[in-house]
């Protein structure tokens, strides 16, 4: 069989836009006159919809939509027309809709197959909205007996094999008690397809290569799986969308995170070649990269501003954000006060300067000593204890305190935030996930904004990307690389006269927040107890500050945000 993968970017509730973005795919693959063209999970409402799917119109709106399918599908009709879709059940109790894969052909609707595991972990909640399938159904198209499935329906199999199938130790997949692929293979399917809405994180893209092929060999079947691509909020979808020979072997790997559209032969022979994974840097990079550019594209924004620091986490932001809206759309705004070095400024010109970007000096200093002069005597004369007593601000004589500190990271905010109103600017936060975990960021300051680029990054991986941003060029000044982190709110501050080694915090957040290991099960491991006692605590602690957070971009498995819920008002 011919098939067409569309590969395809839809954007969430834009049922017109996408379809008509079907249409015109239908259209590019005509010529070509294949079998069956295949479109994403959701594709029409996009993914995910979450609660415009409890919205009557919007549902309405979509099944007129599908009534258009019907009709566009009569104008290539001897082609099949696969594609997600939210389907109402018409069932008197329980969830109103299906999450379903639908069938067209010659204006007919030949199969509306409900999935039927619907995933509640991490950032996944759908049987808040749909119902799972009742039953599960084969349907010949031409010369094949199609098993169609979507998405987490691909996500199960018998642990404990001996064929490589990574289920067995992949714990962010819940073990279900029916395996609809194993169940469409026994119904006589002589062609898997499955259509999925897929996101990124580390490793995802070999874990779900292993899969499917792991499903194509046990079943002796061919094997198609449609990825969507692009990104929605905090999710980025990375395509990677392939075709499989009975043997799991790929006859075709999908470019990641780009729309494509391919036309494969589901007969040919795979060569294991042909699926070549991207290096971890590399696809964390890319995946930031389309995060900011969709999410200022589909919330309508076309540039971006940023604070500027000489640091290493605003360099990478900076850079990123270059990269997904042009240096024309991109302003770099350094904000000096009295304890800022002129290195941190120099290298904020010179970032500026390599990439092309517009630049900004707004020192601070004035601001900083007039809110000084306003509420500086009211803290100091009702604290009794300041963050670092020997360190005097000797223009105001006012201790520099925790307060005074954040005062400034709150001015900058301010400042960001006034030229984001003036020129309808997305304000880029630069803050890392190693700082938000713990709380090392100011509430209504450095943490203002409307995307955190980097939210989902561990510091020590800042520092990878880097490297990898400056392997062809040094774009990123060498000396903002090299030198100490600081947040230079005080004289000679470092990061680390607050928090532990870098290597060491994000080891021990790494296996708290995406293992979920107890401080006892850390401290096993090696780690030091009254450091790892006090990450927990600031972790815990700080769980008010992120609930505030702008969204951040996902790229490890338990990114902070939707898919981590942690009580605030809680003791535990």
């Amino acid at each position: 069989m011919r098939i067409a993968l569309a590969q395809l970017n839809p954007i969430v509730g834009d049922i017109e836009n996408n379809l008509a973005l079907l249409e015109q795919t239908l259209v590019q693959v005509s010529a070509e006159r294949p079998d069956l063209v295949v479109f994403p999970e959701l594709f029409l409402v996009g993914y995910p919809p979450l609660d415009l799917l409890e919205r009557g119109w919007f549902i309405a709106r979509q099944g007129e939509a599908l009534e258009q399918v019907a009709r566009i599908s009569r104008k290539f009709s001897k082609t099949g027309i696969l594609l997600g879709a939210a389907v109402r059940t018409g069932l008197a109790i329980g969830k109103p809709l299906y999450n379903a894969a639908v069938l067209f052909l010659g204006g007919n609707r030949l199969l509306s197959q409900p999935k039927t595991l619907l995933p509640t972990y991490d950032v996944f909640d759908e049987l808040r909205y749909f119902e799972p399938a009742p039953c599960i159904q084969t349907v010949r198209l031409g010369n094949e007996i199609l098993g169609i499935s979507v998405c987490e329906d691909a996500w199960n199999g018998p642990p404990g094999n001996n064929d490589r199938s990574p289920i067995a130790d992949d714990r962010f997949r819940r073990p279900y008690d029916r395996n609809p692929v194993a169940e469409l293979a026994e119904a006589g399917a002589s062609l898997l397809v499955t259509i999925a809405a897929s996101p990124f994180w580390i490793g995802k893209e070999e874990l779900r290569y292993s899969l499917i092929s792991s499903h194509a060999r046990r079943h002796g079947l061919p094997f198609v799986f449609l990825n969507q691509v692009g990104a929605n909020d905090e999710l980025v979808f990375d395509g990677r969308s392939m075709a499989l020979d009975a043997q799991g072997e790929p006859i075709l790997v999908m470019e990641p995170f780009t729309e494509q559209v391919a036309i494969v032969d589901t007969t040919a022979k795979g060569r294991p070649e042909n699926f070549r994974p991207l290096g971890r840097v590399e696809s964390v990079y890319r995946t930031l990269v389309l995060g900011v550019r969709d999410y200022a594209r589909k919330c309508g924004f076309k540039q971006a501003v940023l604070g500027l620091s000489g640091g290493i986490d605003s360099a990478v932001a900076c850079c990123i954000t270059v990269a997904a809206l042009g240096p024309n759309n991109v302003l770099g705004v350094t904000m000096p006060s009295e304890y800022s070095s002129k290195g941190s400024v120099d290298d904020s010109r010179r970032l500026a300067a390599n990439l092309g970007i517009r630049f900004l000096e707004i020192p601070i200093a004035d601001v900083y000593h007039s809110y000084l002069r306003a509420v500086g005597p009211w803290l100091t004369a009702h604290s009794s204890q300041v963050a670092d007593p020997g360190a005097v601000n000797l223009q105001s004589s006012v201790f520099v305190s925790l307060a005074e500190e954040n005062i400034q990271a709150r001015v900058r905010g301010n400042i960001l935030m006034a030229l984001s109103n003036k020129f309808g600017h997305l304000v880029i936060t630069t803050g890392n996930k190693s700082e938000l975990a713990v709380g090392y960021c100011t509430l209504y300051g450095d943490m203002s904004g409307g995307l955190a680029v980097l939210a989902d990054v561990p510091k020590t991986m800042v520092y990878e990307l880097a490297r990898y941003i400056n392997r062809e060029r040094e774009l990123i000044p060498r000396a903002t690389i090299e030198k100490a982190p600081s947040a230079e709110l005080r004289p000679n501050q470092t990061d680390q006269d607050t928090l532990p080694p870098y290597e060491i915090l994000d080891e021990i957040l790494a296996r708290y927040l995406e293992q979920d290991q107890s401080v006892e099960e850390i401290v096993a491991a090696g780690l030091e107890k009254k450091t790892v006692e006090w990450v927990v605590t600031a972790v815990r602690k700080s769980e008010y500050k992120r609930r505030q957070a702008a969204p951040g971009i996902k790229v490890t498995t338990k990114a902070f945000g939707a898919g981590r819920r942690m009580p605030v008002a809680a003791k535990y």
